[in-house]
């Protein structure tokens, strides 16, 4: 068992805060943070920083070591997932530890594939090199849940978020949109949008409310997600925003074999980039969604609507992370449930979900919740 000492537990949160950062950036690879520290008499010091760059390029125990140089040599490296072993299309990280001389190594969580787990970290030891594991282990699972189901499950993590008004509803009858949540709490979901790979939402909020689903954050809108829509007769309008706009933010289309061809045909002229699966006559099944997504890369999708889509995740035992921002809006006679056969308040009581935090957005109240680990 690995001893830590507070200024290991130190270093190893601002890795933490710093692989947040790349969430939604860099899959299909997870999001890592490398600190390269020298510890003098003059105390540590931090001499290389390094994030996981996209797909292809440098992982962040090498662009740590890039910045260090020379400095790295003797100086402990604080890295948020195992490094690899494995030549891909960059080398073993491993490897370029060793290399540039660093004397220890303190790992936030082994790689949760059984295939290559704790080979990067032999790697290391056989070199020499002395390594610690698990600091922050509870934290990196939570932060690593999508790439480690996406490995293990070909699935990714799936957000739940549901904005409802004060009487439980998330929208009127034939008025498309309507505004629920107030500015606060639209800027933290346009937040969390960018951490994300995916976001998705069924045929029937595509169609009557013509979103956008794009990240709308001052110095965000590179960072928003894939546009997944599922549509099983590919209904979606040529002249809708998200097939306006699909040229600049990627739109996936989820449709069943038996969709219309010539419907295909046009939207995939358009930019719109399809997905045939099997499908049923209720619609795809979520199981069916997530596998497809994975196995093209998406390792964290967040849910928007609508209660169809929201419900048959729900039932499929498929959603790990709910939030539920309820709005002071009050919306009355000709209200849309918030799930289709479902109470909202039981779904908050399962006891597979943990509370993980809770309060206000100005005048909205959140509730977020978390599938408790088996």
């Amino acid at each position: 068992m690995s001893s830590f000492s507070e200024i290991d537990m130190r270093f190893m949160a601002a890795a933490e805060r710093l692989a947040r950062r790349g969430l939604g950036r860099v899959w299909p690879n997870p999001s890592v943070a490398a600190l390269i520290v020298r510890f003098e008499n003059s105390g540590p010091t931090v001499v290389g920083r390094g994030v996981t760059s996209r797909p292809g390029m440098a992982h962040a125990e090498v662009n740590a070591l890039a910045q260090a140089g020379d400095r790295a040599r003797g100086a402990t490296c604080y890295v948020t997932l195992e490094p690899c072993s494995h030549y891909g299309r960059t080398p073993p990280c491993s490897s370029a530890l060793i290399e540039a001389g660093v004397k220890r190594v303190v790992v936030g969580m082994a790689d949760p594939n059984p295939r290559v787990s704790g080979r990067g970290i032999n790697m290391l030891r056989e070199a020499g090199v002395e390594v610690a594991v698990g600091l922050r282990e509870k934290a990196m699972k939570a932060l690593y849940k999508g790439f480690t189901l996406r490995q293990m499950k070909n699935r990714p993590q799936v957000f739940f978020k549901l904005a409802v008004s004060r009487d439980g509803f998330i929208g009127r009858s034939g008025e498309g949109q309507v505004k629920i949540s107030g500015p606060l709490s639209m800027r933290k979901v346009h937040g969390f949008r960018a951490m994300c790979d995916a976001i998705l939402v069924g045929s029937g909020t595509a169609l009557a409310d013509d979103p956008l689903l794009t990240c709308r954050l001052p110095g965000l809108a590179e960072r928003s997600p894939v546009r997944v829509i599922i549509d099983r007769r590919a209904r979606l309008p040529l002249e809708s925003q998200l097939v306006r706009t699909c040229v600049d933010v990627p739109v996936w289309l989820v449709c069943g074999n038996d969709a219309d061809q010539d419907k295909i045909d046009l939207l995939a002229a358009a930019g719109v980039n399809i997905i045939r699966v099997p499908a049923e006559t209720t619609g795809i099944k979520p199981s069916v969604i997530l596998s497809a997504l994975a196995t093209r890369g998406i390792t964290r999708v967040m849910v928007e609507g609508g209660a169809r889509l929201a419900t048959s995740f729900l039932n499929a035992d498929l959603v790990d992370d709910l939030c539920v921002v309820t709005g002071n809006l009050e919306i009355g006679e000709g209200g849309i449930p918030a799930l289709n056969g479902l109470d909202l308040a039981d779904v908050l009581k399962d006891p597979k979900f943990e509370r993980i935090g809770s309060g206000r957005f100005d005048q909205d109240r959140y509730i977020y919740l978390r599938r408790r680990e088996a």
